[in-house]
């Protein structure tokens, strides 16, 4: 299966020349890379969420396999869906699932589903592939899409990743794609958002999870990001850094009712 893109021309252009350009222009080429472990990037349009994504990704060593998870929006297929076989095709080219890899993480939870459906309309995922194109060409991807679930589904996810990538694959990067507090003031965001980035840095998926719910944070990738936290923390993660944090303000004008970016990275 070939999955076409669904928000070319919309969230990024579809031209691979100006995709390629408007990439570039939020890369930091003189940025330190590390062999990071996991990170969490944006999935809005480039325009608005661009920005902090360059700046995650500038600063990743970025290897031959990331693992993509990312939140359903569509609320199409399983509620824990992995594809295992295919490419995902941007105007960059294709990017081939490594399906070893995600058929050894699909044999290691009772969670997730093989299911197609899910992806084929989500952009959270496909927004992060034409960056990861960007920094190399032969990139393989395991996408995974998540819908709303316990900790403990979390926390299991969590673990059949870090052990399928220890067993297959050892230098994987985990990305957890999410927007953070949307449709709020951006003071109001910025302090909703500083309340489930307090919980990444800290590595903590429990606090994570349970600040949004209490205080009603509108992250749509915490579940993501929890199980990318898990599984990096299986993997020996120790710390965790905010790279960048912005929000559509920025670009619109409009800072009544903004979408906040956080960018951070796992080690």
């Amino acid at each position: 299966m070939i999955r076409k893109p669904v928000v070319g021309g919309q969230f990024y252009p579809a031209s691979e020349s100006l995709l390629r350009k408007e990439i570039e222009g939020y890369m930091d080429e003189n940025a330190d890379r590390t062999k990071a472990l996991g990170a969490v990037v944006p999935h809005a349009g480039y325009v608005y969420s661009g920005e902090t994504a360059g700046a995650v990704y500038s600063r990743l060593i970025v290897p031959e396999t990331v693992v993509l998870l990312g939140p359903n929006h569509t609320g199409r297929g399983e509620a824990y869906s992995i594809q295992v076989e295919g490419s995902w095709r941007t105007p960059f080219g294709d990017a081939q699932i490594n399906s070893v890899l995600a058929k050894t993480i699909l044999e290691g939870s009772k969670y997730l589903v093989e299911d197609d459906s899910a992806h084929e309309f989500e952009h959270s995922i496909e927004v992060q592939v034409p960056f990861l194109q960007y920094e190399r060409r032969d990139i393989r991807i395991v996408p995974v899409v998540l819908s709303e679930g316990a900790l403990d589904v979390c926390r299991e996810i969590g673990k059949a990743i870090a052990d399928a990538v220890s067993e297959k694959s050892p230098d994987t990067l985990i990305v957890a794609s999410s927007d953070m507090t949307h449709y709020e003031s951006a003071d109001e965001a910025k302090a909703k958002d500083e309340k489930a980035i307090d919980a990444i840095v800290n590595l903590d998926e429990e606090e994570l999870v349970s600040r949004v719910r209490k205080f009603r944070i509108s992250m749509c990738g915490y579940i993501p990001t929890a199980v990318m936290l898990a599984a990096c923390k299986r993997r020996g993660a120790s710390r965790a850094e905010l790279v960048k944090y912005t929000n559509s303000g920025e670009k619109s004008g409009d800072f009544a009712q903004v979408v906040g970016y956080a960018g951070i990275i796992v080690e």
